[in-house]
């Protein structure tokens, strides 16, 4: 059975950081796809960023354009956990996140081309 698990969500003041985990099991996505999405009150889920397989031990990261610089995404095989840090945090990013994971090579910004998702971990930041 597949699960992916997010955790590290929570309320924090505008300017701060936080770091979510996303612990998958029952599947390594090693050669796949994984992604954040998010999905504020009275919106559509949003794509955040994901990690892809470029092949070997190499993966390449991309983010929406509205979040770069300030998010960055990467994943530990060992553990096989992928991570979301957010930095300089805005009450604009309060939502809930979700991870997402396929093992195939897909359209990152997709919500439907993933096959599995997390539960969600909330994140609200107060101004």
């Amino acid at each position: 059975q597949v699960q992916l698990v997010e955790s590290g969500g929570g309320l924090v003041q505008a300017g701060g950081s936080l770091r979510l985990s996303c612990a998958a099991s029952g599947r390594t996505f090693s050669r796949g796809t994984m992604g954040w999405f998010r999905q504020a009150p009275g919106k559509e889920r949003e794509f955040v960023g994901a990690v892809r397989w470029r092949g070997g031990n190499t993966y390449y990261a991309d983010y929406a354009d509205s979040l770069k610089g300030r998010f960055t995404i990467w994943r530990d095989n060992a553990k096989n956990t992928m991570y979301l840090q957010m930095n300089s945090l805005r009450p604009e990013d309060t939502a809930v996140y979700y991870c997402a994971a396929s093992e195939d090579l897909v359209e990152i910004v997709h919500a439907s081309r993933y096959d599995y998702w997390g539960q969600g971990t909330q994140v609200t930041v107060s101004s």
